[in-house]
């Protein structure tokens, strides 16, 4: 249970499951990615028993509850320290994650500067050394 938006909220995420285009794991020149079927006998399509399943509106989340993360807050890239100003005021709906581009010295100083101001980083541990390499 989560507040969100003064209500108790369960989170529940319907379809974890990536949906994955038919036939990708037969051909090696069809990505993996999806793509509505619209072929005239395809089996996909036509909804066929023991066929992928088609993403369709009834697999959507809660309004309340989607882009939330487990821990009930969702999450922002932030891509330097000034960035994090943003979330000064929001703090206790919104975490951090610092993006994946960033390098171990800045990310150092983002998760010192977030410490300070109370924001929640969701990858703070990454790609930072505990102890120098001698």
């Amino acid at each position: 249970m989560v507040l969100v938006g003064g209500k108790k909220v369960k989170i529940v995420h319907k379809h974890t499951r990536r949906f994955t285009r038919h036939e990708s794991d037969r051909y090696k020149r069809l990505r993996p990615n999806w793509r509505k079927p619209k072929g005239i006998d395809n089996c996909v399509r036509r909804r066929f028993k023991g066929t992928r399943r088609m993403p369709k509106i009834g697999y959507g989340n809660n309004k309340l509850t989607r882009h939330v993360l487990p821990n009930g807050f969702k999450k922002v890239l932030v891509n330097n320290v000034r960035d994090l100003d943003m979330l000064l005021m929001q703090n206790h709906r919104y975490a951090a994650e610092i993006s994946h581009g960033v390098a171990s010295r800045k990310r150092k100083e983002i998760v010192e500067r977030a410490a300070q101001l109370r924001i929640k980083v969701t990858n703070g541990t990454s790609r930072l050394r505990t102890e120098e390499v001698a």
